[in-house]
């Protein structure tokens, strides 16, 4: 078998790697040694985008030291928002629901206000957003893009009706 760093319960593009079941998700999970060495796994992959965990308990995360050469990569390299799809939904499948926030807003924070990753704003928008489990952090992170969107007229990823009454 081939086992991946961040795996889920569907295909991807490792033919050879087969999709987790719910068993072993549970198994995972109750596991201290593999959530751990989960955690080591997304602070690499973090490092390798230019981002650092700032807290382990919420998933709050900030910009590296190296984040200017690293942006770069990722403006550069589209393949690298296939990985962080991937995480997102690694990070929902393992319980890790705050992280997928925190990790979206960031990603959103750099497309639409920062402006520092523009090459990412369309899978910020049509996959990141999409990966986060919980409803209501869902909304309100579909808000947040709306409002640092532009221009808002264009904003497709909800009803404007409903933006505009969030709150």
């Amino acid at each position: 078998f081939s086992f991946r760093l961040f795996p889920l319960r569907e295909h991807g593009m490792n033919v050879r790697a087969r999709p987790l079941t719910c068993q072993e998700i549970q198994a995972f999970r109750k596991s201290k040694e593999i959530m751990d060495r989960f955690i080591r796994a997304y602070k690499l992959m973090l490092g390798f985008y230019g981002i650092n965990l700032v807290n382990e308990e919420t998933g709050e995360l900030e910009r590296a030291e190296n984040w200017r050469e690293r942006f770069e990569n990722l403006n550069r390299f589209s393949h690298n928002n296939l990985r962080i799809t991937r995480i997102l939904k690694c990070l929902g499948e393992m319980g890790y629901e705050d992280y997928q926030v925190h990790l979206v807003k960031f990603f959103l924070t750099e497309t639409l206000v920062e402006e520092t990753l523009p090459n990412v704003k369309r899978s910020a928008l049509d996959y990141f957003l999409f990966t986060v489990r919980s409803k209501e952090k869902r909304r309100e992170l579909v808000h947040y893009a709306w409002q640092h969107f532009k221009p808002q007229s264009s904003f497709v990823w909800g009803p404007r009706e409903k933006l505009q009454k969030y709150r």
